[in-house]
């Protein structure tokens, strides 16, 4: 298969009592990982949590501090969302990106619903788990919702049909597929497919088997009318220009999150993979032994939550190595 395409996943991370320098440090790493050559920067959407909830917002901003790379949402989670309203959001951004907007979803209930309850839309019953996913795709396609002109806008009489029409992007829709269903229905839907650190264990124990498994069910069940593209995350911290402190503070970090990754966890049983730590040419060699990789077409470099600004910013220039390596081999 091969890489040709390289990209950074951002958590937005701020300070519950001042969050705008958090946020203004986010925006400044979508414009070294451009500065760097990445192809795209993603940013993580989270609720009711000390990081980035409107990713729609945060991205329309970062449409305005950057001009080539591509970018990104993973994962909007979409029990918190009403589709219509977010299909015109996301096709502003796209619109004011010049079509560089990737969507990243994932379907299901809010997850902090029962904290929630009079706010959020009801999760459709009958429907089935996809059917908010399927109504922000058709929303995009800005078909014509009657075939008559509606009076009384302040435009004048138009046929209503969502504005903008960000022709294109429902192209670049992406599905966070941790389960074999939900990675046969994003390729039966002919969406593209996210996968990463965090999979459903489902009859094995083996996370990249498993993982593996998953893709050959997507790119078999793809019907997309273009070319069937898989982002692969993982979570790697090179160290070759980090300070001794950084190093120490990486290996904590790789070693506290370890016991996660040695069985399934909770009722969901939820399967983890370890975090790589070390030199760009001790990543590159890890990758080069990990089976998943050959797979897919995009690898998606997951930044830890709750490092520094200068952290992260010394893992993009690292890595912007690795990728460069990765590139040479192949």
């Amino acid at each position: 298969m091969g890489i040709s395409h390289f990209a950074i996943l951002i958590p937005g991370n701020f300070a519950g009592e001042d969050p705008f320098p958090g946020l203004e440090a986010t925006l400044q790493l979508f414009e070294l990982a451009e500065d760097l050559g990445f192809d795209s920067a993603w940013v993580r959407q989270r609720h009711l949590e000390r990081g980035v909830s409107s990713a729609a917002t945060f991205l329309a901003a970062a449409t305005q501090r950057t001009r080539r790379i591509g970018l990104g949402s993973a994962v909007i989670q979409l029990g918190y969302e009403n589709p219509f309203r977010l299909a015109e959001d996301l096709a502003t951004v796209d619109v004011l990106s010049r079509g560089r907007l990737n969507v990243g979803v994932s379907a299901g209930p809010a997850p902090f619903a029962h904290l929630l309850q009079g706010y959020l839309p009801e999760w459709p019953k009958g429907e089935g788990r996809y059917a908010v996913a399927e109504k922000l795709a058709r929303a995009l396609q800005s078909e014509p919702l009657s075939g008559e002109a509606e009076a009384g806008n302040a435009a004048g009489d138009q046929i209503p049909r969502l504005h903008p029409h960000a022709v294109g992007l429902t192209g670049r829709l992406w599905y966070g597929a941790g389960s074999s269903a939900s990675a046969e229905w994003t390729g039966r839907n002919g969406w593209n497919m996210l996968t990463g650190n965090v999979i459903t264990s489902e009859g094995s124990v083996n996370f990249l088997e498993t993982q593996a498994r998953l893709i050959a069910t997507y790119r078999a069940s793809y019907a997309g009318q273009g070319a069937a593209s898989v982002g692969l995350g993982r979570v790697l911290l090179p160290t070759d220009s980090a300070t001794d402190v950084q190093r120490e503070k990486y290996a904590c970090f790789a070693e506290a999150r370890q016991a996660r990754t040695l069985q399934p966890n909770g009722p969901r049983k939820m399967m983890f993979l370890p975090d790589i730590v070390g030199t760009t040419d001790e990543i590159v060699a890890a990758l080069a032994d990990d089976p998943v990789l050959p797979l897919v077409d995009h690898l998606r470099l997951e930044l830890p939550y709750e490092f520094e600004l200068e952290d992260y910013q010394q893992i993009l220039r690292d890595f912007s190595g690795v990728f460069e390596k990765l590139r040479q081999c192949g």
